[in-house]
């Protein structure tokens, strides 16, 4: 059947569809979908990690390779620093920028450096919102029980109580900051539902939220003439003869040159990791998101935590080709719109959490009842027209505008036909293990955003993230910057480095690449 039929039939059936109410999974239900169709239990995909602070344990093959790559410093680098600052903030994403603006704040020494322009992130992109109890029918508590039964209870309880109890102070420092959050007709904030949430507390910046927060933290920190460094890539960490954090080995990527940096503490805040393609996906991440702070702090002896989980965004474009892997944003679904398959039906609650409805998807694709594009990928249709016919023409433009305009590049309109879409490589799960300051094991490294790991659980709500930035920038910031005050200077050495690699020696490992990857290794194949 012609891509002209198969969008007949969604327009076809849609009166039927509206007129019925597709009820939530049960959490036996859940937990059988997801184990029989979610990526995250394919066993093929996954080995053990061979050496380091989390050997024994599985991840995708892309991540356990990646962590036991090699180093590019040499290991008789001279390690005569270039900078010497207080707080050194790796990413110029969301974290990276709020963990620099606070640092600044308490008057500490920065430095921020970041492998491609500042503001250059996964946090651009974020669409959907950010999840905030700000509501009066809402609180921090259900917040919090929210998250915890998307994160399928493995949630780090302390650093899920951080984050929800300090949301509404951080909405209104954003706000002072100049964030032009939508408002409802008597001016107050205006929240929506998300996906797994009981309550409407997703603020939201029509759906160029993650933009919106970006380019004011962009200006801030450019405003408050934090010193920044752009197209530089840590690539190593330095540590002293306690096995402190004392610094970063970076790399101009204009002229390949290495660049020490000492700090007094370091802040990671380098995302997720996308760019990596696990299991051949196609991500929403930004060109950078390679996973550099794993690998940064595994060296250093940091374990990791919920390294085998990862998040599949339900709608990732499928077709036209050009937008393959890109974010149709959660608000869709949000505010109505149907997933529907190729017999026109729907097939699961379009609110239900992001597992539950990207394993749905896969399952539909799987058992053949998805579309299929000229160019072979499979998918299923998102109805974006329903929402016009809902809510009133116009409704696509005025709270999706970045949509429309996204697809109508391509001479497609959002208004009049639905959208194939197909589960996307979104967010690591896990990360970095840290405190609920952002502190890891190592003293005075600090990780911030995606990075970091156990704040949400094996599945994490839409509209979190760009909560967790902010909270926990604020943290890591705050923090190494009063550290920094105590700390005398301390000495550079690459000795944790030299332990890698004698270890990785003893277990006979030579992974053949170079790691972090720092940008991603695309080929014409």
């Amino acid at each position: 059947m012609e891509l002209t039929d198969q969008r007949n039939l969604v327009h076809q059936t849609r009166d039927a569809r509206r007129s019925k109410s597709f009820p939530k999974l049960s959490p036996a239900e859940r937990d059988s979908l997801i184990k029989k169709h979610h990526p995250d239990h394919r066993a093929h995909a996954y080995r053990p990690i061979i050496f380091g602070p989390n050997a024994g344990e599985s991840t995708v093959t892309e991540v356990a390779t990646l962590l036991e790559g090699e180093s590019p410093v040499p290991a008789d680098l001279d390690l005569t620093p270039a900078y010497s600052v207080d707080v050194l903030v790796v990413g110029g994403g969301g974290a990276g920028c709020a963990s620099a603006l606070h640092a600044h704040a308490q008057g500490a020494k920065v430095l921020l450096a970041t492998k491609l322009r500042l503001g250059d992130s996964n946090s651009v992109m974020a669409q959907g919102g950010m999840q905030i109890a700000v509501a009066s029918d809402d609180s921090p508590i259900q917040h919090f029980l929210d998250t915890l039964k998307g994160g399928h209870m493995k949630n780090d309880h302390q650093l899920l109580k951080v984050m929800v109890e300090e949301g509404p102070s951080i909405a209104k420092w954003l706000l002072e900051l100049g964030v032009l959050f939508d408002r409802d007709a008597d001016g107050n904030l205006h929240v929506k539902k998300g996906g797994g949430s009981s309550k409407a507390r997703l603020l939201t910046c029509s759906d160029y939220t993650g933009l919106e927060i970006m380019r004011v933290l962009k200006d801030e920190v450019l405003n408050q003439k934090v010193p920044l460094l752009e197209f530089v890539a840590a690539v190593e960490l330095l540590s002293d003869a306690k096995g402190a954090c004392t610094g970063a080995v970076l790399k101009d990527l204009d002229n390949n040159r290495f660049i020490v940096v000492a700090a007094k503490t370091v802040i990671l805040a380098t995302g997720g990791i996308g760019r990596l393609h696990i299991q051949g996906f196609p991500t929403s991440n930004h060109f950078g998101a390679t996973g550099d702070a794993l690998v940064l702090a595994y060296r250093l002896g940091v374990p990791l935590v919920q390294i085998d989980t990862f998040q599949y965004h339900p709608s990732g474009g499928v077709y036209p080709e050009q937008l393959v892997g890109a974010l149709v944003t959660e608000g869709i679904r949000s505010e109505g719109g149907h997933l529907v398959n190729g017999k026109g039906e729907r097939f699961v609650n379009e609110l239900d959490t992001r597992d539950v409805v990207s394993s749905s998807i896969i399952r539909e694709c799987e058992e053949g009842r998805g579309i299929r594009t000229p160019s072979g990928r499979v998918g299923v249709w998102l109805d974006t027209p329903l929402l016009d016919v809902e809510h009133g023409p116009g409704t696509l433009d005025k709270h999706f505008p970045a949509m429309v305009r996204q697809y109508e590049r391509y001479q497609v309109d959002i208004r009049k036909d639905p959208v194939l879409i197909y589960p996307t490589l979104h967010y690591q799960n896990g990360g970095v293990k840290i405190d609920v300051n952002g502190e890891t094991p190592v003293t005075n490294l600090f990780v911030a955003g995606e990075a970091s790991g156990g704040l949400h659980g094996r599945n994490r709500l839409m509209g979190n993230s760009l909560l967790d930035l902010m909270v926990f920038g604020k943290r890591t910031g705050t923090l190494a910057a009063e550290r920094s005050k105590s700390l005398p200077e301390s000495s550079l050495t690459l000795d944790h480095l030299k332990r890698f690699r004698a270890e990785a020696k003893r277990h006979h490992v030579s992974a053949g690449i170079i790691s972090p990857m720092v940008l991603p290794a695309y080929t014409n194949k």
